[in-house]
């Protein structure tokens, strides 16, 4: 059996986490024969050489000067053609890169080299002439090989033996693997980042309350249960027409249009004949599993350019403009596509309870304290990923970047820090409370309740 794994390198020299645990997922695969592939610069070549130490027969470096610049389906494109002359039985994807965040490129690659698709795989139950694998959030899938799944955060990469010997590293350009040039790279993508700019959003302005106010606090805010966050400033200008795949993105849709076109969430492929056939200037998309999944598939179906996780939209009545986190949630990027119909998901769906508490490193020593607490609210629990790097709570309950995304009404951290790669999973919280130590922590700027001291102080003994 041979299983190529896509891999990317980071900002900061290191494979991507989730791309570390799909090439560990791999070597722990009996018997299989397992190749590395990424995309980059010719130095990117000694990354992939001491990668090859842990296992990997070899791999595979695309670099060529037509590669540079691509968005997700230029680099899906080009991936495609490389899978197509190493025909692997399986390949296997990290959710997503921490520089793009969007987890668009495997649901793309799956198109366009004819795979099956299973993504936000947890564990890979079993592999015979199919593969069984149990999801984040659509329970088990199973899919007859050729099968391309992407990876969640579920374990650790192996550190190479002392006795382990490099691989080789074979070089391919566009011509070894017979693309069109016109369809990779900066040239092949129908996505354009305008303008980046520092993220401010979900910042609020925090108020300081004492313990004895918590629970009143609470319960108002549930009351209220109104959102913080404005996802789009209505404008005068407004597209002719516009589709939104289910009914959640119509709060965005209503902001860019008044012709707004529902198309019941069924497979991807009729999904993509409505588009075809009928003309709209614009396909919104949720922000659910399959939501994300459908849309990345129907984008390569397309050919269309797709903006992933947008948090504001905005029209010159032409135009549609698209506005994300980029970069761990540390820039906003302004984003237009090149392609008509334009094509987005939009952070809408509301995942999580009433009220979420969220258990943060700080609240190690008080972690049957927070549990008791958000079991008298009722609450959803969760947590961070230094929490979950320490073994102090499980990954399925992580939020922020590298896990997943609530929005309850209330949302309550407890001995959290506040790094921005929290905040990303967070900030669309309705009411959001802080209990920490030490007043300068950064989550007391997202916040809009706060409390200083200790979870014993807070919650009692």
């Amino acid at each position: 059996m041979k299983i190529l794994v896509c891999i990317r390198q980071g900002l900061d020299g290191e494979i991507n986490p989730f791309d570390a645990c799909a090439y560990e997922e791999a070597l722990k695969t009996d018997g299989a024969e397992v190749i590395l592939i990424s995309m980059g610069p010719m130095t990117a070549k000694d990354f992939l050489l001491r990668l090859t130490r842990l296992g990997a027969k070899k791999a595979i470096l695309l670099s060529d000067r037509a590669f540079a610049g691509a968005d997700t389906l230029a680099t899906a494109y080009t991936l495609s053609l490389a899978v197509k002359k190493l025909q692997p039985d399986l390949v296997f994807c990290g959710r997503q890169t921490l520089v793009g965040d969007t987890a668009q490129t495997g649901s793309m690659l799956s198109v366009y080299a004819g795979y099956s698709l299973i993504t936000n795989v947890m564990s890979i139950d079993s592999i015979t002439d199919k593969i069984t694998c149990t999801t984040r959030d659509m329970g088990v899938k199973s899919a007859s090989l050729p099968v391309l799944i992407t990876i969640e955060r579920i374990n650790t990469l192996r550190l190479p033996s002392i006795l382990s010997k490099q691989g080789e590293v074979e070089v391919w350009s566009a011509a070894d693997i017979g693309a069109d040039v016109a369809k990779c790279g900066l040239e092949g993508s129908p996505t354009r980042v305008l303008k980046t700019f520092e993220n401010s959003s979900g910042k609020r302005k925090c108020k300081f309350i004492k313990p004895e106010e918590l629970r009143e606090v609470i319960e108002l805010s549930l009351k209220k249960a109104k959102e913080k966050i404005p996802v789009s400033k209505t404008g005068d200008l407004k597209l002719p027409r516009v589709f939104i795949v289910g009914t959640e993105p119509e709060e965005f849709a209503k902001t860019i249009s008044n012709d707004i076109t529902v198309l019941d969430k069924t497979d991807p492929h009729t999904i993509t004949e409505m588009i075809k056939n009928e003309k709209s200037n614009a396909v919104l998309w949720a922000s659910d599993a399959w939501s994300k999944q459908a849309a990345a598939q129907t984008a390569a179906m397309c050919d269309l350019g797709l903006c992933a996780d947008c948090t504001a939209l905005e029209t010159d009545g032409e135009q549609l403009i698209m506005y994300r986190p980029a970069l761990s949630g540390s820039i906003i990027a302004k984003i237009v596509s090149l392609t008509k119909p334009a094509m987005a998901t939009v952070r809408t769906t509301k995942q999580g309870g009433d009220t979420v508490v969220c258990a943060g490193f700080g609240a190690k020593e008080s972690l049957d304290k927070v549990k008791a607490f958000a079991e008298s609210l009722n609450a959803d629990m969760a947590t961070t990923r230094k929490a979950v790097d320490n073994n102090i709570l499980p990954y399925p309950l992580q939020v922020g970047l590298t896990g997943k995304t609530v929005s309850p009404p209330v949302y309550i951290a407890i001995g959290v820090s506040g790094a921005v790669h929290h905040i990303v999973g967070m900030q669309q919280a309705g009411t959001v409370i802080a209990i920490n130590l030490d007043k300068s922590a950064p989550i007391f700027e997202y916040s809009d309740f706060g409390i200083i001291g200790s979870v014993a102080e807070v919650l009692g003994e």
